[in-house]
């Protein structure tokens, strides 16, 4: 009968070594804790992209409804309202997510539980799609506030993208903690901003000024007074291009002290309360004091001209609005590591992203998601309406799934009062799967095809990983108690170019390791490496080891694929042995001695690795200091 482990991790065990895995037990006095969040820091690392999302989503709305003309911008606020009332229930049903799953992963994780494998992959893959294309749309729309206050700099604006994102990623490769702590000024100074704006206008019975708009040509509709159902439903859809970030505290809950789940709730209450005061405010201002959509100025400068007025305040706010915008990439790189190294430990992304450095950062996550965000900037010119109608889409595929699956949880659990928490959720995935499906029709020929097509490759990928992780664990068989351990007669290979300490290091190493050694030196027939090695000969045989030496006859001057031949053969004469292969190598003093080295070991490593099933042991002999 067969055996099985059970506290056995088979992603472990094929997993590299290098850096601890992640510790999902770290008690609250650990050492580890300093390096995690408090529910400040959590608000300024995981919140940059739905708080800079004010600067872009009113205005997404003001230019839908501007369709129809005056009429139409009267809705601005019932839409708004409609935003805020998904807020709301995205809260609260992020909030229950992150009580029924601590270990993060938000959409992923309750699709997973309770929708199966296939949406849990596919709500996975429109997550990390969102991310990526956030730090992107971010990076890209910082710049742009920039660009446009110093247009000299434009020809500069990919250049600077990249520079921004350098920053970003050097930021978060020190730690999440250190992240939020650089980021917390900015937050604060832009929220701050943005409240001072709605406080002083709502005092304001007119603008003060409207110096920003004026010779700007207007983007008003004329003619059109009929505003039906599916302008409001594009306007909706557009103005939840503000909900982006929303489920970004669900998905990092590991990364915030104990108690996590309470202190990430607290964030996500916080979070959601800001923004839908914002939204909300900013709406109402835009009526108060009938603002029009014009080229070339953005609806949230205009507001800030019409409360503040056209001094130091205005650009007080401006600068805030660049920064926490370029900024906003900071919410992708606590999210999607995590994500990632979810993914990773179910077998679907390589295991690599489930390690964890000193400073809990997911190191690998972070530079995969530098690296693509890189790619995007270089790709699109470092501009945010090439990558803006791709933005949004995967993000309301990953409300609509964890919805539905909290839906599914509530009937599961039928703790008291769920059916009013699965009606709730239920009335969000409807409101979320509908503005997945009006964004995706309404943007599709302007690159959301891109989207849809990235999807399901993403989920293939997942699969594919995930096939091959099962092959190697068959193969492996982990999980199983394998069969008790026998010795075998083993024989070790050990190149041999001259005579030197370091010879004589490997052949005892080789002597304590195997039962028979075969030193081997490759003969070329060049007259001159032939008395080279005739002079090898002749000097063994003065030393006389104990062990034979071994030609290796090779036409061409190739080290590797000789070596390698000879293995092949000795595995044929003794198929029951264990072969090594033991390759003396010096290890410099000093790290710019490398240089000097012929880095033939690494040679003969690589075709011993391609060509044999030997097993590979490099002996360092460590150079002392000068």
């Amino acid at each position: 009968m067969t055996k099985v482990f059970r506290g056995e991790d088979p992603a472990a065990a094929v997993s590299g070594a290098g850096e601890e895995p992640p510790d999902t037990g770290v008690r609250p006095d650990g050492p580890g804790e300093r390096h995690r969040l408090t529910a400040t820091q959590g608000l300024a690392a995981l919140s940059l992209d739905a708080m800079a999302s004010v600067a872009y989503g009113p205005e997404a709305i003001v230019l839908v409804l501007a369709a129809a003309g005056a009429h139409g911008l009267g809705f601005t606020l019932p839409v708004t309202l409609a935003i805020a009332g998904l807020l709301a229930v995205l809260v609260a049903s992020y909030r229950q997510v992150i009580a029924a799953f601590p270990n993060g992963g938000g959409a992923y994780a309750v699709a997973k539980a309770h929708l199966g494998r296939r949406p849990a992959l596919v709500a996975a893959a429109s997550l990390i799609l969102d991310y990526v294309l956030n730090v992107a749309v971010s990076v890209t729309a910082g710049v742009a506030a920039l660009t446009s206050a110093f247009p000299a700099l434009y020809t500069d604006r990919v250049g600077i993208c990249l520079a921004v994102l350098a920053l970003v990623t050097a930021v978060n490769l020190r730690g999440v903690v250190e992240s939020a702590r650089a980021f917390i000024v900015p937050t604060v100074v832009f929220v701050g901003s943005i409240l001072a704006i709605i406080i002083v206008g709502l005092f304001r019975s007119a603008p003060v000024s409207t110096a920003t708009a004026e010779g700007h040509a207007t983007a008003l509709g004329h003619g059109a007074t009929t505003v039906g159902a599916l302008l409001l439903l594009k306007a909706f859809a557009s103005g939840c291009s503000a909900l982006t970030g929303v489920e970004a505290v669900a998905n990092a809950v590991p990364s915030f002290r104990a108690p996590a789940a309470r202190r990430a709730q607290r964030t996500e209450v916080a979070l959601g309360a800001l923004l839908g005061v914002m939204l909300i405010g900013l709406s109402v201002l835009i009526g108060r004091f009938h603002l029009q959509p014009v080229e070339g100025v953005t609806v949230l400068a205009q507001l800030a001209d019409a409360s503040l007025g056209h001094n130091w305040a205005f650009y007080v706010v401006q600068f805030a609005t660049m920064v926490l915008l370029a900024l906003a990439a900071n919410t992708s790189f606590g999210g999607l590591p995590v994500l990632m190294s979810l993914l990773a430990r179910d077998n679907h992304l390589p295991h690599v992203f489930a390690l964890k450095a000193d400073r809990q950062v997911h190191r690998h996550g972070v530079l995969a998601l530098a690296a693509t965000s890189a790619a995007l900037l270089i790709v699109s010119g470092g501009d945010t309406n090439t990558l803006v109608p791709l933005f949004a889409i995967g993000v309301f595929v990953g409300f609509t799934l964890c919805q539905t699956g909290m839906v599914r949880h509530w009937r599961a659990e039928r703790t008291p009062g769920w059916r009013a928490k699965a009606t709730l959720n239920g009335f969000g995935a409807l409101l979320s799967g509908v503005a997945a499906i009006v964004v995706t029709a309404t943007k599709f020929t302007g690159g959301a095809w891109l989207v849809v097509l990235a999807l399901p490759l993403l989920v293939l990928t997942f699969g594919r990983v995930h096939r091959a992780y099962d092959r190697i664990g068959h193969a492996l068989e982990l999980g199983r108690i394998p069969d008790p351990p026998h010795p075998g007669h083993s024989l070790v290979v050990v190149p041999v170019a001259g005579l030197s300490r370091l010879t004589r290091e490997a052949l005892g190493a080789a002597a304590s390791l195997g039962d028979q050694v075969h030193a081997v030196t490759v003969v070329h027939p060049d007259p001159e490496d032939r008395r080279v090695a005739e002079m090898l000969r002749r000097d063994w045989e003065l030393w006389n080891p104990g062990t034979d030496l071994i030609d290796v006859p090779s036409a061409t001057r190739s080290l590797g694929r000789p070596i390698a031949c000879y293995v092949r053969e000795l595995t044929a004469r003794h198929p029951e042995s264990r072969i090594t292969v033991l390759i003396p190598e010096t290890e410099p003093a000093h790290l710019w001695q490398r240089l000097l080295q012929n880095q033939r070991g690494a040679v003969l490593a690589h075709a011993l690795r391609r060509d044999t099933d030997a097993a590979i042991c490099r002996l360092r002999f460590r150079l002392p200091m000068d």
